[in-house]
């Protein structure tokens, strides 16, 4: 990797400005002073002025847009590439450029040559029946797809998510012993912007009651307004609180989605307190057990290494968190959520009630997981009062 790989990058970047070949460009990595600001993306647009840029800055809980002429763009950019954001994607009609840069300078160019037909297969995806309609008014309002019902710039991955989603829940609430006699009551954990949350009150309708449960007031409050803005307001609604302080009673579904460590495990513990039938968790950023692990010799070698450490810790949070769920009375299914080539956070654990908690033989299967690295402590498994030491 070099410092050259960005000047290659910017010089591409140039041509493409100048010529008019340029698609769309993403930056990623945001390192800059606004801690609000996440991606910014650029695309042509044609003014009365004659040819422009639209950047739009994605925020939090907004997105800001100005137009720039294609030598006051390059000029902004150049000092944003490898400064303030540290991904850049740059999408022609014939190539695409991903170029890395690290907080030491150094960077690393890949080019991907444009496939035959990827323009029409782009077309045939957003033309597909989906069980969330891309015309959607909440979509729009959350800045999901633009008023043709299209995906903006740099959503269709959370668009594929939001319908990936809507089809895996429809299949999982099919599977599960849901009451049919009243609405079910669903719960979504650290439910962010709410995309997900208005997803499933779409999905499921007046078969219904949907609550988001977001730290962020600004979050809920916008999620509230369009809720309300577009008719969902009897049927969803987003109160402020965070996953462990939130008093749970009854629950049919709940949901968590990229809850950040443990309270992953928080979220798990209040559906199961909670008696759900059903519990959607999508884990991140698994961090406990990664200090606590001993592996057995043969593994030690191979885990003095920083990466495997990790990936380890995660394999083996998520293993003991699939275990648990059985022993707590739940057919348990892991898999992947989304591509990686969306999201690296693409692993999913659901969890369907079957039969009453407290497998012996699981827990003894547990601890004996637990046991050969070396874990004595697990946050799901203090919340149920299984101990881990045999």
């Amino acid at each position: 990797m070099t410092a050259d790989a960005r000047l290659r990058f910017l010089e591409q970047l140039r041509r493409a400005l100048d010529d008019g070949t340029l698609v769309k460009l993403t930056l990623g990595k945001h390192r800059g002073a606004d801690p609000t600001l996440q991606n910014l993306f650029v695309r042509p647009v044609k003014l009365k002025a004659g040819p422009h840029f639209a950047f739009v800055w994605r925020h939090d809980t907004r997105d800001v847009t100005k137009n720039h002429g294609a030598t006051d763009a390059f000029a902004r950019l150049g000092a944003l590439v490898g400064g303030d954001f540290l991904d850049a994607h740059l999408f022609t009609p014939t190539a695409t450029l991903q170029l890395e840069c690290q907080p030491d300078g150094s960077a690393r160019l890949r080019t991907k040559q444009a496939v035959a037909g990827a323009a029409a297969a782009a077309d045939h995806d957003r033309a597909k029946t989906h069980l969330i309609p891309a015309d959607s008014p909440w979509l729009r309002a959350l800045g999901v797809t633009n008023d043709r019902g299209q995906p903006r710039e740099g959503m269709a991955d959370k668009f594929r998510q939001i319908q990936k989603f809507a089809e895996l829940l429809s299949h999982l609430v099919t599977e599960s012993a849901l009451p049919s006699d009243r609405p079910l009551t669903v719960v979504d954990m650290g439910s962010g912007k709410g995309y997900l949350t208005f997803a499933v009150a779409t999905l499921l309708g007046e078969r219904a009651r949907v609550q988001g449960v977001e730290a962020r007031a600004e979050l809920v409050d916008l999620c509230n307004r369009v809720a309300r803005d577009h008719g969902l307001a009897s049927s969803l609604a987003f109160a402020a609180g965070t996953i462990a302080d939130t008093p749970l009673n009854q629950v049919d579904v709940l949901i968590a989605l990229h809850a950040c460590d443990t309270a992953t495990d928080d979220a798990l513990a209040k559906g199961i307190a909670a008696q759900a039938a059903l519990l959607v968790v999508s884990p991140c950023c698994q961090k406990e057990l990664r200090p606590q692990l001993r592996p057995p010799p043969v593994l030690a070698e191979a885990l003095r290494h920083g990466i495997f450490q990790e990936r380890q810790a995660e394999f083996v949070t998520d293993a003991l968190r699939a275990e648990l769920l059985e022993w707590a009375g739940y057919r348990t299914k892991v898999f992947e959520f989304i591509s990686t080539e969306h999201t690296a956070k693409n692993l999913m654990i659901a969890a369907v009630k079957a039969r009453p908690a407290g497998d012996v033989a699981r827990a003894d299967r547990l601890r004996q997981l637990a046991a050969f690295y070396g874990i004595r402590h697990h946050q799901l498994a203090t919340h149920l009062g299984v101990s881990l030491i045999e």
